[in-house]
């Protein structure tokens, strides 16, 4: 069994008085990361999955402290509500069981960040911590076996992903990564305003795939897919995102004239799942598009690192009208911190025009050599 870092965090923070969220995409872990911790600490627990028909009508029509008690148990010490924001209503009820029973300690779980946040946001101002759980990351790899360990796997990691599912089925990887894309990947995404063309989205993240690492422009993606709007595209990227399938990345435009300004590019969580989008599970060395594959995993794994540690750094790309562009810009307590991300290249020039612009700023080169550090494996 991998240990994931949130263990210890959700550990500690159990019992200090505050609502636990645990929001992440389905699969990666939510449900046995939470059995783990329940196993540790060893107290009276009740567990309710709002995915079920049964459960979901009970806390749907407890509207009183009486009647929610009544729903989670009067010996319960622990309440564990996994995909939460099934439930109409669910922020104003977690308020009025945190306040009609303050030693209670309730942990909700969602697969949409969307529904689940937003539904608990006003009523738990000041009442919740959130952390966010994605599929396995380099540095839980490294703790579980070794550096050597995870070197060897990495390529596997870069084709297959690292949903837990498939990391602990070596030999079976395509076909735990089929499963999860085909059961899973849309299956909150259509419950979300109406939205029934699964056709549209499959078409929309194929053509996404193959613009990893490069600028996405909504009106072309619509011309790409055909029978859609680019108001309709934007829409179902917001989705997807909030559903932890892809994320933005936004250009840096302070200083200079010929800034891109509302430049964006997305990325995958998990490069497992853009590969099986496209149908390519080919080695790194015969690969066309490796350095964008090496770019979205590491990103990826820079954003596992920086949640993990509650650190949140503003990120950008930047870009000029004459195409000099850095990769990855992280800004922190007033400094950026400027990345170029290369599979194998040992030398990189960071652009003129941007150290001018930027002075005093920091910039390195990530590469197959140097990256561990990059995504929290101590050196």
């Amino acid at each position: 069994m991998i240990k994931r870092i949130l263990m210890d965090k959700l550990r500690e923070q159990c019992f200090k008085g505050k609502v636990i969220l645990l929001v992440g995409a389905r699969q990666v872990g939510k449900t046995t990361l939470l059995k783990d911790l329940v196993e540790s600490i060893n107290v009276d627990t009740a567990w309710f999955n709002a995915d079920e028909s049964d459960v979901l009508n009970e806390f749907a029509a407890a509207n009183t402290s009486t009647r929610l008690l009544q729903v989670i148990g009067a010996n319960t010490q622990l309440a564990i509500i996994d995909e939460a924001q099934q439930i109409p209503d669910i922020g104003s009820k977690l308020k009025l069981l945190y306040d009609t029973k303050p030693e209670l300690q309730i942990i909700a779980t969602g697969s949409s960040a969307f529904d689940l946040l937003n539904r608990t946001g006003e009523p738990l101002t000041g009442r919740k911590r959130t952390y966010h759980l994605y599929s396995i990351s380099y540095k839980e790899l490294v703790d579980d076996t070794n550096i050597l360990e995870a070197r060897r796997m990495l390529e596997t990691r870069l084709i297959f992903g690292s949903y837990p599912e498939v990391v602990t089925h070596p030999g079976h990887e395509k076909e735990a990564l089929l499963e999860i894309a085909n059961s899973y990947l849309y299956k909150d995404i259509l419950k979300l305003d109406g939205i029934r063309k699964a056709g549209q989205l499959e078409k929309l993240l194929q053509a996404l795939s193959f613009q990893v690492g490069n600028e996405v422009n909504y009106h072309e993606l619509s011309k790409t897919i055909g029978n859609i709007d680019s108001a309709t595209v934007e829409k179902y990227l917001d989705l997807l995102e909030k559903t932890y399938v892809i994320y933005k990345l936004p250009a840096l435009s302070r200083n200079m004239r010929n800034e891109i300004k509302k430049g964006k590019k997305y990325y995958f969580y998990d490069t497992g799942i853009r590969n099986v989008l496209i149908s390519n599970y080919a080695p790194m060395e015969m690969r066309f598009d490796k350095g964008a594959l090496w770019e979205n995993f590491l990103l990826s794994e820079r954003i596992k690192m920086n949640q993990y540690a509650l650190s949140t750094p503003n990120t950008y790309f930047w870009r000029t009208h004459d195409q000099a562009e850095i990769d990855y810009i992280e800004e922190m307590d007033g400094t950026l911190n400027a990345f170029e991300i290369k599979w194998k290249e040992s030398k990189v020039k960071f652009p003129k025009s941007f150290l001018e612009a930027y002075p005093n700023n920091r910039t390195q080169l990530i590469n197959f050599e140097n990256f561990e550090e990059f995504v929290g494996v101590s050196q």
